[in-house]
């Protein structure tokens, strides 16, 4: 019997389904893992233990967001939750100041396991995943068949990014990125880039956070 308190954490994307996702994973974990779930977009607002920052449609060089979560006196301890571990990212993660860096390969056992240890006052680092197939969790567009390298390429490009960008974060190259692309075009049913946001924005791909009130987000530096 587990007889630790449970650990706090909170579960920070802005993606709905992806937090409910995790929500799922850690249900059967209620004895050593209490959840936290924000609102998509909002920042922790209560003191939790463990901060778990799911990348999904967060590039890795998107370190301003982590670096907010970092800073928050509210969170003890920030945890990585991503597929992508290539040694510079993970290098830099540490250098932040993060204390996990979690794959999403993990059962959720494994990922509870981690948790305690980062909350314990260890740092944590899972092996590198061998391929991109997270074993819990939720992505959007995972209804529609698509994998989710294909959805967090397609949530990029919902966003505007164009396929340079999308591949210097994701440290994929060029040709892969236009493979995702075409993979996940032949399964929404498009044939051009436009079609493809106008999918996204349809299905899911914008962040829930646009549709909070004004007075729960803070401005967008670039556009006041």
């Amino acid at each position: 019997m587990h007889s630790k308190p449970p650990v706090r954490v909170a579960l920070i994307n802005d993606y709905e389904v992806v937090v409910t996702g995790l929500l799922h994973m850690f249900a059967n974990y209620a004895d050593r893992v209490q959840v936290v779930k924000l609102i998509a977009g909002r920042e922790v607002r209560e003191r939790v233990d463990i901060a778990l920052f799911d990348s999904f449609g967060n590039l890795p060089a998107d370190s301003p967001r982590i670096e907010a979560v970092l800073r928050n006196p509210l969170v003890g301890r920030t945890v990585i939750y991503t597929w992508n571990f290539q040694p510079a990212l993970i290098e830099r993660a540490r250098q932040q100041g993060v204390s996990g860096y979690l794959s999403k390969t993990l059962p959720a056992r494994a990922l509870v396991a981690a948790i305690e240890e980062v909350h314990a006052g260890r740092v944590v680092v899972s092996p590198a995943p061998k391929a991109v197939s997270p074993s819990g969790g939720d992505w959007p567009g995972r209804e529609e068949g698509l994998s989710y390298r294909e959805s967090e390429v397609l949530a990029l490009i919902t966003h505007g990014l164009p396929n340079a960008e999308i591949a210097q974060g994701m440290y994929l190259s060029p040709n892969s990125v236009k493979s995702y692309i075409r993979s996940a075009y032949r399964k929404i049913g498009v044939a051009r880039r436009s079609q493809a946001v106008a999918w996204g924005m349809r299905h899911g791909f914008s962040t829930d956070y646009v549709r909070l009130d004004p007075a729960d987000v803070e401005p967008d530096p670039e556009t006041g």
